[in-house]
């Protein structure tokens, strides 16, 4: 028996990956308490690039630590070359740090 949060997940998981057209690489958001995750996963599913806040202190906010992990996946994708993704932030609402973290990978020249 699947909760609402799995059932929510792997909707929203199978709306992005049947809506990716263009074979774009999806950026997978994962969040726990104290950090977050952001990977940058090809069409296959393997893991191109990843970044976390595991290092960094815990003084720092979370809404602060989701934009040094935006600013710092946008950069690693900019050497990568990747400049188009799909944003796939599975069964997380659209704010706080999941919305901090969108919102600095377009500061630094991602798209999706």
């Amino acid at each position: 028996m699947l909760t609402s949060y799995q059932r929510r997940k792997v909707r929203v998981r199978n709306n992005v990956k049947k809506n990716n057209k263009s074979n774009r690489p999806r950026m997978v958001i994962n969040r726990t308490n104290k950090n977050i995750y952001a990977q940058i996963v090809s069409v296959d599913g393997k893991v191109l690039l990843q970044f976390s806040s595991i290092l960094f202190e815990d003084k720092i906010s979370g809404v602060e630590k989701a934009k040094i992990v935006g600013k710092s996946i946008a950069e690693l994708c900019k050497k990568a070359n990747i400049e188009k993704i799909v944003f796939d932030k599975g069964a997380y609402n659209y704010n706080g740090r999941i919305k901090a973290l969108a919102n600095a990978c377009r500061e630094f020249g991602l798209n999706f």
